[in-house]
């Protein structure tokens, strides 16, 4: 796996998924710290599966699934 790019994708995925999730938080009337909270784990965590989805796809497109190379 090309660990550079899954961290640049990961990192603009969990950004946005941390986002939308308390975006949708607050707009339900869940405006506790613990609730934004929960938002964010989820975030974190509905995002790995993303990224790494997303690392194969560009990295088939790429012809670059093996990762960096020095």
């Amino acid at each position: 796996m090309n660990w550079p790019l899954f961290s640049v994708i990961y990192s603009i995925a969990a950004t946005v998924t941390i986002g939308v999730f308390i975006v949708a938080t607050l707009v339900t009337g869940f405006n506790e710290i613990l609730h934004v909270q929960i938002a964010v784990a989820l975030g974190i965590l509905v995002s790995i599966p993303a990224g790494l989805f997303f690392t194969k796809k560009v990295g088939s497109i790429t012809g670059n699934e093996e990762g960096y190379k020095v």
